[in-house]
């Protein structure tokens, strides 16, 4: 007696169910990292020795060092500027 079930007769069905699933597990996947993402939280980057910490601070000497180095004072201004913080606290 045939009830028109053909599920068992057929070896095709495998196709939309795996398509399916990866379209499932997919869009749960997307979903998530669209969720990462909004949040705004990201992770962590590791600390390295070439990264200042934030609880390291530049003395104004360094400061003053490094504002040379960039070209954003000459050197004329970086030795008055020098005097001026060598003598401050003597």
């Amino acid at each position: 007696m045939h009830y028109g079930n053909d599920w068992n007769g057929g070896s095709w069905w495998w196709i939309p169910m795996m398509l399916m699933m990866v379209v499932f597990w997919g869009g749960l996947i997307w979903l998530g990292v669209a969720l990462v993402r909004r949040s705004g939280h990201a992770p962590a980057a590791p600390m390295t020795p070439s990264s200042p910490s934030t609880s390291m601070r530049s003395t104004p000497q360094e400061i003053l060092a490094e504002r040379l180095a960039r070209g954003e004072i000459e050197p004329d201004d970086y030795r008055s500027r020098k005097a001026v913080l060598d003598s401050d606290g003597r």
